[in-house]
């Protein structure tokens, strides 16, 4: 399996299935080390588990907490800090996005926004689907999480603000956007959160099912960003020089300022907040990694006195 994985080149949003069943989601472009890959643990086998698969076996879904209470108990060995790493050895399958979409395309929804990114120039190579569809866990209320690689990223933000233009498909309602936003339960308040979310336009509706685009580099040499020396918490203003990784994981936002070289968002409500050559605000903990000084929002799940804004956006 080892030689399978490498071979594959995971990237963030794939999925991995170990021998006991259990199903990570990647979050990271590249290993750890030449034995392990870093995940977060997802679903796990379970008798009375609110998802079935095809097949009939049952699935429990767990949440970021939980997720290191069933490891603690299980296998503490997989827990490096606020990641997972699952031993190449302990891999049985890898679930891909880019495969995974091309035994949906019979799904009425799925294959709706498949056809219209088509329509747009998108080529199906550049489609995905991950979350519960890439596990076969889909229920009748699940979102659809629509990967797009690489910059067709860009094109098919701009084909999904023409389909709801033209009504092929529907723009979210308030209701909607409230839910999106107290679950995410920012430290911006909803407005500013609208505000900067119907610019990014990376969402929509199809009939009554929420989907999102997700974006996901296709370079084979993706740089890795590892954690660095913790210098301590800053609130900065700075104007953004490069944004071509703003919706990536985590978002990356070259910005040009005395003290911070970049800005990077580990949670995805900040993804594609600032445009290049906008004035940015954002406050996190600096962080300073082979000479490179960057500024981290989401360094815990919650991401508590955390945030980025478009100064720029907020002042139209």
């Amino acid at each position: 399996m080892f030689a399978e994985v490498h071979r594959l080149n995971l990237r963030i949003r794939d999925f991995v299935v170990t021998n006991e069943g259990w199903i990570f989601s990647v979050v990271s472009y590249s290993n750890r080390s030449d034995t392990a890959i870093e995940g977060l643990l997802r679903y796990v086998p379970h008798d009375n588990g609110e998802r079935r698969r095809f097949d009939g076996v049952r699935f429990h879904k767990l949440d970021f907490d939980e997720s290191f209470e069933f490891l603690r108990l299980k296998k503490p060995e997989y827990i490096r800090g606020d990641i997972h790493s699952i031993p190449l050895d302990d891999i049985k399958t890898v679930l891909r996005p880019d495969v995974k979409i091309q035994t949906l395309l019979d799904n009425p929804e799925i294959g709706l926004i498949v056809d219209i990114f088509r329509k747009g120039g998108i080529p199906l190579s550049k489609m995905g689907v991950t979350g519960s569809w890439l596990c076969d866990l889909a229920t009748p209320s699940s979102d659809i999480d629509f990967i797009v690689y690489g910059k067709s990223f860009f094109d098919a933000i701009e084909v999904l603000n023409r389909a709801v233009h033209d009504g092929e498909l529907s723009d979210i309602d308030p209701d909607l956007w409230k839910q999106i936003y107290n679950k995410r339960v920012p430290e911006i308040s909803f407005d500013e959160f609208l505000k900067h979310e119907m610019r990014k336009g990376n969402r929509g509706m199809i009939a009554e099912r929420y989907f999102d685009l997700l974006y996901v580099d296709d370079a084979e040499n993706h740089t890795r960003y590892e954690r660095g020396r913790v210098i301590g918490r800053r609130r900065i203003e700075a104007t953004v020089t490069d944004a071509s990784h703003a919706f990536d994981s985590p978002a990356v936002f070259v910005v040009e300022h005395e003290e911070v070289d970049e800005v990077l968002s580990f949670t995805h409500t900040y993804a594609g907040q600032v445009l290049e050559g906008e004035v940015m605000e954002a406050q996190g903990v600096l962080e300073e990694w082979n000479g490179i000084r960057r500024l981290v929002i989401g360094t815990t799940r919650e991401a508590r006195g955390e945030w980025i804004r478009s100064l720029t956006l907020m002042s139209q």
